[in-house]
């Protein structure tokens, strides 16, 4: 299985363990802390989640990515989350380092992963994208990645608020999205 295309000065590769120390002075960031479940403050954290992104890769339910910048400083994470591997639809999801934020990374990169899904697993024919209301940054990376909004979802735990819910259809994903 090939990995996701590089595009615009990004790479995305698979997390490796000697990521373990740019993961944690990555998700040290309060904003990361408040949107997303990602926790890293020190060796053993870090291990267990990269852990958790082999084992995802291993039996198919979750293909986390590395997102890192020309200088190959890590940037931010894509992940395809697909615990149905039978299911025609899958979820999306990405965080951007603090100091790497206002680049346009998180729709290049998110653009990539759509692509390379679509490609990769033909049975999937949508892909979700959720956030909190509050994170308005997410839904202009939604709009610029090809995610449109669908509907406003209940607060569900760990989330304390109510949520949106993006989606990206097959048949509407446009080749030279986020290019």
């Amino acid at each position: 299985m090939n990995d996701p295309e590089a595009v615009a000065g990004l790479t995305l590769r698979p997390w490796r363990d000697d990521d373990a120390a740019a993961l944690i002075t990555v998700v040290g960031d309060p904003l990361l802390e408040r949107w997303t479940r990602v926790r890293a403050g020190d060796p053993g954290e870090a291990r267990q989640w990269l852990e958790m992104q082999h084992a995802g890769r291993r039996t198919g339910s979750r293909f986390s990515f590395a997102v890192l910048d020309e200088a190959g400083k890590l940037v931010g994470n894509v992940a395809l989350k697909r615990p149905d591997p039978a299911a025609d639809d899958a979820e999306v999801g990405y965080w951007t380092a603090a100091y790497a934020r206002g680049r346009g990374i998180a729709p290049r990169a998110l653009g990539s992963l759509t692509r390379w899904a679509f490609a990769t697993f033909p049975g999937v024919r949508r892909l979700r994208l959720l956030h909190q209301v509050d994170n308005t940054g997410s839904c202009r990376v939604a709009v610029k990645s090809g995610y449109v909004y669908e509907q406003t979802l209940s607060a569900c735990h760990p989330y304390p608020l109510e949520g949106h819910l993006h989606v990206c259809h097959r048949q509407l994903q446009d080749p030279e999205l986020a290019r």
